[in-house]
């Protein structure tokens, strides 16, 4: 298909706009009238936008940042959708690829059809309004998803890419980052355009309660910068994992998702919030204390993870380390001082940095407690959770900055279960806080350079040149 030749990278993402707006539209419009049954009976289809990229050769000055250069010539591709939604990342990429390479971008229409349900943002019902028989003939005349292009391989490191062939440009096809917006929608109960860039999960409601309040009272302030606070959709059955954003207008603002329990939940919408790119994601939950000098309340701040929780074992193998990120670290000891008003030295009044285990069977109290016990003891871990190393290990996949700040809610290997009345005055107090460190960090990563956030430590041999 034919492309135009763009050197500028606003102008390139006005026009790959321009070209999305024009398919989706198309679709739609064919929709009503195969409603109507005036569709001709051929089939109707649209294409996914694409953006290409010619390198010729290299010549890299110093690079600094972890992603926005080409790695070797050739010939760098991918397809685009939402380019609305995605203005401002499309925008910096392509600005950091004309930075190092000087190169122009050609902008044109994929061969990759676009799915119709994917051509209605707000999602597509097609037993609303069509008959048996319409629904009967509808993928005559429609593309559907396509599984075969939605899959995570490239991600993974599963696919060696030789060097006579295109290279893609990003991790995601358009169709895969569809299906994840329009998940996302349906487990969260919010519109994609509502995700900010830096994302908290956590596993209370007591953190939804209390963001809730925060939130409101930071849109308030005309000091900040925050412009609006948008909750999950009103509904008889409320998402599965709801989501609420402090927005800003630059998109710096905060999500917090409450994940509920359990490493398939953490699993699930860290693969789809991965698509939206965000600037680091942490965890903030409760664990065991796995220590006797431990007291209920104290915070551990995780440096390494042991992956007991199996959901990506088929995704990323238990020998690949899940390092920590020394930027996502230093915010996280730095918030936990300034809410606290302590020197770095005595930080470990309330916090204790180590390794936390991540299990996928809540009641492995009932177990023998023996074998368990013996590999979180070689593995040095202080603490014991469901959630963080799968929200670690999906940050390491999806090179997305990750971190995880818990606090120590029971101690099982010494008496101190989780069981209503065994909360101590300390323990409370400190949870009331842990909102506000997590609040406080993204403060300070927010004002570091994008460079130094997106760790380099997070990029393969092979890598794609998109953040």
């Amino acid at each position: 298909m034919s492309s135009e030749q763009i050197s500028d990278p606003a102008k390139a993402v006005a026009a790959l706009e321009d070209l999305y707006e024009k398919e989706s539209q198309r679709l739609q419009k064919s929709l009503s009238a195969f409603a109507e049954d005036k569709l001709p009976k051929k089939r109707s289809r649209g294409f996914y936008p694409r953006v290409r990229v010619e390198i010729p050769s290299l010549r890299l000055k110093n690079i600094t940042r972890s992603y926005g250069f080409c790695d070797r010539p050739g010939t760098y591709e991918t397809t685009i959708t939402r380019p609305d939604l995605f203005r401002r990342y499309l925008t910096e990429q392509l600005t950091e690829l004309k930075n190092n390479h000087d190169c122009t971008f050609q902008i044109g229409l994929s061969d990759m059809p676009m799915p119709i349900h994917f051509a209605f943002p707000e999602g597509l019902h097609i037993e609303q309004g069509l008959t048996s028989r319409q629904i009967e003939a509808f993928q005559d005349h429609f593309d559907a998803p396509d599984l075969a292009v939605m899959d995570d391989e490239l991600v993974n490191g599963e696919i060696d890419i030789p060097a006579h062939e295109k290279r893609p440009l990003s991790l995601f096809s358009a169709p895969r980052i569809d299906y994840s917006l329009h998940r996302l929608r349906h487990y969260t109960g919010t519109d994609c355009s509502h995700f900010q860039n830096f994302v908290l999960f956590t596993n209370y409601q007591f953190y939804v309660d209390a963001f809730r309040q925060v939130a409101k009272n930071l849109v308030a302030d005309d000091s900040t910068a925050y412009s609006e606070f948008v909750e999950p959709e009103n509904s008889n059955h409320g998402p599965q994992m709801p989501a609420y954003h402090l927005k800003r207008n630059d998109l710096d603002g905060i999500t917090l998702i409450n994940i509920g329990i359990g490493p398939s939940n953490a699993k699930t919408i860290t693969d789809h919030v991965a698509v939206l790119r965000p600037s680091a994601w942490i965890m903030l939950g409760h664990c065991a204390g796995l220590r006797s000098t431990q007291r209920l309340g104290d915070y551990v701040l995780a440096h390494g993870y042991v992956r007991d929780d199996h959901v990506l074992d088929a995704d990323l193998p238990l020998w690949v380390p899940i390092p920590a990120l020394a930027e996502v670290q230093t915010s996280l000891e730095q918030s936990v001082a300034d809410v606290f008003e302590l020197e770095s030295g005595d930080l470990k009044r309330v916090m204790r940095t180590g390794t936390v285990a991540s299990i996928d069977n809540r009641n492995w109290e009932l177990r023998d407690q023996a074998e368990p016990v013996r590999r979180f003891s070689q593995s040095r871990a202080i603490a014991l959770d469901m959630e963080s190393a799968t929200i670690a290990a999906n940050g390491f996949r999806f090179r997305v900055p990750y971190g995880t700040l818990l606090i120590v809610s029971d101690r099982p290997l010494h008496g101190e279960l989780k069981l209503p009345g065994m909360a101590s005055e300390f323990y409370r107090s400190q949870v009331d806080r842990h909102l506000d460190v997590g609040i406080r960090a993204v403060d300070i990563m927010r004002d570091l350079p994008s460079a130094r956030l997106h760790s380099r430590k997070l990029r393969s041999f092979n890598e794609v040149p998109f953040q």
